[in-house]
């Protein structure tokens, strides 16, 4: 419900670097929708301008208001009480955000005496720096031997502050990581980050005093909780979100180490499962996933809604810790009045108050506007959650689309440079073998992929050669040959003969060939191995059986 409330309010823009401090009598209306995890918000002001009528005051936001530069956003706001018994400490709610899009407006008004003077209405409606930068923001980027942190670094720009608390999963070293993002799947670098907390089961927490984000392992439980008043609040509501009735199944689908491991949820409906599929040899990445899959599985607690009928004296904002007042009517079932809680969600909005409404001094247009610590139509909000609740909310996000496919060319040690050698390169910790591949594309990295028979039957034993040019599927943390990109070099044969060839060994000259084609439309067989100027072949064709061994001339 709207209550007519007096505040004191700051409003700042700094577009292309230039400040323009708004005055608080200038600013008529605000919302604003505070997550945990972020926020939005709108502003609308008026700035007169005299200076076409001969005036002294001058519109010095108009010019800069017009450019494409980008929009900063400072609102802070804090509670006018003129009915305590003492002067209390104000605290304010400060928050800074990045313009989404702006609108301008012209009004002119005329005087009782002397020419018409001009106000522009402007609106301005901004989010956190994140959720403007990174939407944005669809990097396709290869790294190796780097950490997710690493990652994070490279990308927030000098717009967003992070201080995250999640070693676990940040400050590990890993093989790949790849950044395939891109605008046609929809899926940003911000859509990346929350589906990767999601994903993980952590925590993305906007700091509203330092005006950045963090990233970790679990809800910070830290601070003294602030004790709500009673009279500042008109209605209170118990809120029971929904609960999670499945259960999970774990599926590893490798043939050798199959498994189907059950995580049990005391709240199910029988019959209702999620089944996660895996395909994996390492019997600990099945845990892990068992472990994730249970942690996951949280059966949230009690909400509260509160609304305010003003705004409190000591501000707060999502992430604050708060108790309730345990004053008769406040416990209401459920709803212990020693539980500590979290402020989740906030949102506010403050219009002007009607003509009848507002202070009667003035008239016409003067009256219309609000003034120094003026009255608002004003409405607040709160959502809280208990201190230990173990749901994390999160905004609404896009998985990312995997795989992306490069190319890139088979490395192998053995032998000298020019040989068209394979290599197997074993795992000490888990005894896979793999291949290793360079990707031209990202300055040569080196990734591993899977050893294994790729598209040919298990009998066939052709392991990818140096140099050979392969298609690579590259996922956020692995990658796998999808297929071969060309002929190895000696390997083709002209059209005309129609031949087919298989041809393996080293190089050219020190190897073993076997083609068959067509020579004046009869077939012909021809097996050929070669060492330098040492030849033996095998040739069947028309009426011909031909067998030699010779040395060339060196």
């Amino acid at each position: 419900m709207a209550h007519a409330e007096r505040l004191d309010l700051s409003l700042t823009l700094t577009i292309g670097g230039t400040a323009h401090a708004i005055a608080p009598a200038d600013i008529l209306a605000f919302e604003l929708d505070l997550h945990g995890w972020g926020h939005e918000g709108r502003v609308e002001f008026r700035v007169l301008d005299e200076t076409a009528h001969g005036g002294q005051k001058q519109d010095k936001v108009l010019a800069d208001f017009l450019k494409p530069d980008l929009v900063e956003v400072a609102l802070e706001l804090k509670a006018v009480h003129s009915d305590t018994a003492t002067k209390p400490t104000y605290t304010s709610l400060k928050v800074k955000g990045l313009g989404l899009d702006k609108a301008l407006s012209e009004e002119t008004v005329a005087q009782a005496k002397g020419a018409a003077i001009t106000y522009r209405h402007y609106t301005v409606r901004f989010v956190d720096a994140a959720r403007l930068l990174w939407t944005q923001h669809f990097p396709c980027a290869l790294y190796t031997q780097k950490t997710v942190q690493d990652v994070l670094d490279a990308h927030k720009g000098d717009k967003i502050a992070l201080a995250n608390d999640w070693d676990a999963e940040l400050a590990a070293t890993c093989p790949l990581l790849f950044l395939g993002l891109s605008p046609e799947s929809g899926a940003s670098f911000y859509d990346f980050v929350v589906w990767f907390v999601s994903a993980r089961n952590g925590v993305l927490a906007y700091d509203y005093t330092a005006q950045g984000y963090q990233l970790r392992a679990k809800k910070d439980v830290a601070g003294t909780p602030l004790d709500l008043r009673a009279e500042d609040v008109d209605a209170v509501t118990v809120v029971f979100p929904e609960v999670v009735r499945h259960d999970v199944a774990i599926l590893n689908a490798a043939a050798e180490s199959p498994k189907n491991q059950a995580v049990t949820n005391a709240q199910a409906v029988t019959g209702i499962r999620q089944d996660v599929l895996l395909r994996t040899d390492i019997a600990d990445d099945v845990q892990k996933r068992v472990t994730l899959e249970t942690a996951r599985l949280k059966v949230r607690g009690l909400e509260v809604d509160l609304d305010w009928n003003r705004f409190p004296t000591v501000a707060f904002a999502p992430g604050a810790l708060v108790k309730l007042p345990q004053t008769a009517g406040w416990v209401a079932s459920g709803v212990p009045g020693t539980d500590t809680f979290r402020v989740r969600r906030m949102t506010l909005k403050a219009e002007p108050l009607p003509v009848e409404d507002s202070d009667g001094e003035g008239d016409g247009e003067q009256k219309r506007r609000p003034k120094p610590e003026s009255r608002y139509l004003f409405t607040f909000t709160t959502r809280l959650e208990r201190k230990d609740e173990l749901h994390a909310d999160l905004p609404a996000f896009v998985t990312p689309v995997y795989p992306r496919f490069v190319e890139g060319l088979i490395v192998s040690e053995v032998g000298e440079q020019k040989d068209e050698t394979w290599q197997a390169y074993t795992d000490q910790a888990t005894s896979l073998d793999s291949y290793k591949v360079k990707i031209p594309l990202f300055a040569n990295q080196i990734i591993q992929v899977p050893f294994n028979a790729n598209l040919l039957p298990g009998h066939f034993y052709f392991p990818a050669y140096k140099g050979a040019r392969v298609l690579v599927a590259l996922d956020f943390q692995r990658a796998w040959l999808k297929r071969h990109l060309d002929w190895r070099a000696g390997a083709r044969l002209p059209s005309d003969g129609q031949g087919v060839h298989l041809l393996v060994g080293k190089t050219t000259e020190n190897g073993t060939s076997m083609r068959h084609f067509y020579d004046d439309n009869k077939p012909v067989l021809r097996l050929m191995r070669t060492n330098d100027t040492d030849t033996e072949k095998i040739e069947l064709k028309e009426g011909t059986l031909l067998i030699l061994v010779k040395e060339e001339p060196a």
